[in-house]
């Protein structure tokens, strides 16, 4: 029993060790977020992020080599948001036509909402593209699967004819990549409501998945 009891207290005491680290991490990103919207990258030092998060240097540097590393850190931590919501959109028990077209948006407002809440850093975004890139490769691959799960299911379930889902999700993925930033600037659809850029995406996806037989009959009168 003393044996378990020990077993049990060790397994404890390192959960609540990672509890306390994730914890802290997360502070000094989101610290530095906050520094780095309000001054931009260039203009931040490490110093600065150890002042303000009250941990001190030695402990900043425990967990990050320099201000780059946390610039990364903080962009991963706006993609693990965004894959959230975008999961839980994914979740919700809706046809999955209109599970696309909710993501679609979901993805184009969350990218915009993340690059406007970091302010100054939001021009790194653009100037750093190729780190942004490698950054975000992760949540992309995650965000395909996504797409191929939900096109998947409208096959199995006799909504859509697609022939080949890779291709479709890779068009669909880049094409979503290819409007971040028009959106992001207000260039997209300039002045359009949003019901009104949803009813065109939804006529775009219906195009590209339904079945023939209800192209025709959806589109003959």
């Amino acid at each position: 029993m003393r044996g378990i009891f020990l077993h049990n207290s060790a397994k404890y005491g390192n959960f609540a060790l990672e509890m306390a680290v994730a914890k802290t991490r997360n502070k000094l990103v989101d610290v530095a977020r906050q520094i780095f919207a309000k001054k931009g990258l260039e203009n931040t030092t490490m110093n600065d992020i150890a002042v303000a998060s009250g941990k001190g240097r030695r402990t900043l540097y425990t967990y990050f080599k320099s201000k780059e590393d946390i610039y990364v850190a903080v962009i991963e931590s706006e993609l693990v948001r965004l894959s959230e919501f975008l999961n839980a959109v994914a979740s919700r028990n809706i046809p999955p036509e209109d599970k696309l077209v909710e993501i679609i948006f979901a993805h184009l407002c969350k990218v915009k909402e993340a690059v406007q809440r970091n302010g100054n850093l939001r021009a790194e975004f653009f100037r750093n593209i190729i780190k942004v890139e490698r950054v975000r490769k992760q949540f992309d691959e995650s965000e395909r699967k996504l797409f191929a799960g939900i096109v998947a299911e409208g096959v199995s379930s006799g909504d859509f004819e697609v022939d080949n889902i890779p291709l479709f999700v890779d068009v669909l993925h880049f094409s979503l990549k290819g409007l971040e930033i028009p959106f992001i600037y207000g260039r997209l659809g300039r002045g359009m409501p949003d019901e009104v850029g949803r009813s065109i995406a939804r006529k775009i996806i219906h195009k590209m998945v339904a079945r023939q037989e209800r192209r025709s009959n959806i589109y003959e009168y």
